[in-house]
């Protein structure tokens, strides 16, 4: 009988969910590239070829045929890439976007939306910190060149091979534009 209360209440006993959405595009957008006075949406609709060049630079499978991309510009000069993409968590999806400057540099990393129960420290600044002027020529080795998070490795491996990916991304599908050019 002394159990009864608890056994009574089990049905409503849900365990704790982290699920956090950070940032919409627009803010993402912002922090990333805080001087930018527009962001022209450009997605890109890759060919088979283009996916498979994608995986052969990366060594990762590129799963989308078509990538959200925008635009980064101030007063009409092209800033660089804003590229939203999701990855695999352990469970769930984890939302990101990763700006990149013209020359192929990463300038930054923002985690928009993260479902899974735990493991979100691959949010703080010194983890997103590593990738920072990462070129694709750069070493993106889990644990090496990118530091691991205990408890978050599937996310740390994601986020890091999806960054790689974008990378290749860049290289295979998007062209800085002079004033008359668009995203092949």
């Amino acid at each position: 009988m002394r159990y009864a209360p608890f056994i009574a209440l089990a049905p409503f006993m849900v365990p704790a969910v982290q699920a956090n959405q950070y940032f919409t595009t627009e803010q993402a957008q912002k922090a990333l590239f805080p001087s930018a006075t527009q962001f022209l949406a450009s997605p890109v609709a890759l060919s088979n070829e283009q996916r498979l060049q994608i995986e052969e630079l990366s060594n990762v499978r590129q799963r989308w045929k078509e990538q959200p991309v925008w635009r980064a510009e101030k007063d009409g000069a092209f800033q660089g890439w804003y590229i939203e993409d999701r990855v695999i968590g352990k469970h769930e999806f984890i939302r990101y976007a990763v700006a990149l400057s013209p020359e192929g540099r990463v300038l930054g990393i923002e985690i928009m939306e993260y479902l899974e129960t735990y493991g979100d420290q691959v949010r703080q600044a010194d983890w997103r910190g590593q990738f920072l002027g990462r070129t694709s020529q750069s070493g993106f080795k889990l644990g090496e060149d990118i530091r691991n998070i205990s408890g978050a490795t599937l996310s740390c491996r994601n986020i890091t091979n999806g960054v790689k990916r974008l990378l290749a991304l860049q290289q295979v599908a998007l062209t800085a534009p002079d004033s008359s050019s668009k995203p092949k």
